[in-house]
């Protein structure tokens, strides 16, 4: 029985015939991929290594278990991947956490849609920037010692980044902890606010318009998805993005709480204020000050009159 292989650029061009051992190392490379998937069930690309390479990125915001965001560079005939919690970035304070994820297809670069209930990753998905991305050295040397130093051409991501891979390991870690960060350049923001961006490089949709259309999702369930099925999938991102959307939440009631009490003092002062002479004038002398300033007054003036008097007599 003939057996069938992917290659990649380096099997291809040097070889007509790719033989088992040079195309088994780039097809274990989505192995991962592909497992995971049914792709009779959902609309993504199947796993596929491409011949060449063009040095592209690709930024996919994911509604699943939990909102984040997929970063991908595209690296010997795939897409090399992390998923990013809180998003990628411009501001070099923020040392976003990124997990890395299994590769993905080249083809995954474009894709933009609804993965049905029930799949893997189930959920919308957008492809929230994209563009070219060169190395500063040599990639795989730097992925393989776990820093990796890029600059990205993208719509809505420029400059200098770095991949940085966390030595120290938490409990039950696997391992695939990196922090992508950006260093300090002429497209940097400090402060930056990636909810600012919500609308799809592609097709300039929302998450909420993409998940209302459809035909994003070629294939349609007519069952109930599966019990857990994407949440076990998603647990190991799910305990970091929780607390990203946690800490995010109570920032916003504090913030909204002083507002909503500096206002209403402002309104409750400008109401007490008085708008005339008059009322001003009717204002102080209820107020205790001018209260207890008027009975000191009388004092005074008796106790000068009984001195006159005694001054008479």
């Amino acid at each position: 029985m003939q057996r069938k292989y992917h290659f990649t650029a380096a099997c291809q061009e040097g070889l007509q015939h790719a033989s088992p051992s040079c195309s088994s190392k780039w097809h274990m490379a989505l192995e991962e991929y592909q497992r995971k998937r049914d792709f009779k069930q959902t609309p993504e690309p199947p796993a596929k290594v491409e011949r060449g390479e063009r040095r592209r990125f690709v930024v996919q915001k994911h509604r699943a278990t939990r909102l984040h965001y997929d970063f991908r560079l595209e690296m010997e005939g795939v897409l090399k991947s992390w998923a990013v919690p809180k998003g990628p970035s411009l501001d070099p304070t923020d040392k976003r956490l990124a997990m890395q994820v299994e590769d993905h297809p080249v083809s995954y670069f474009d894709f933009e849609g609804i993965i049905p209930a029930g799949n893997y990753g189930a959920g919308t998905v957008m492809v929230w920037d994209m563009g070219t991305w060169q190395p500063q050295g040599d990639a795989a040397e730097m992925l393989r010692k776990g820093d990796l130093k890029f600059r990205l051409d993208g719509k809505k991501l420029k400059g200098d980044f770095a991949l940085v891979h966390m030595k120290s390991r938490r409990p039950g870690s696997k391992g695939n902890e990196w922090l992508l960060i950006k260093h300090r350049d002429a497209y940097v923001q400090e402060g930056y606010d990636i909810d600012k961006y919500d609308y799809s490089v592609l097709t300039k949709r929302t998450m909420d318009e993409i998940a209302g259309d459809q035909g994003s999702a070629e294939w349609k369930s007519s069952r109930k998805a599966s019990v857990g099925g994407a949440t076990k999938k998603n647990d190991w991102l799910a305990e970091s993005i929780a607390k990203a959307d946690a800490k995010k939440a109570k920032a916003g009631k504090k913030s909204a709480a002083s507002k909503s009490s500096s206002v209403t003092a402002k309104r409750v002062a400008a109401k007490r204020a008085p708008t005339s002479p008059a009322q001003a004038k009717e204002a102080w002398m209820g107020h205790p000050a001018a209260a207890k300033r008027k009975p000191g007054k009388t004092t005074h003036s008796t106790s000068a009159s009984s001195s006159r008097v005694k001054k008479n007599s």
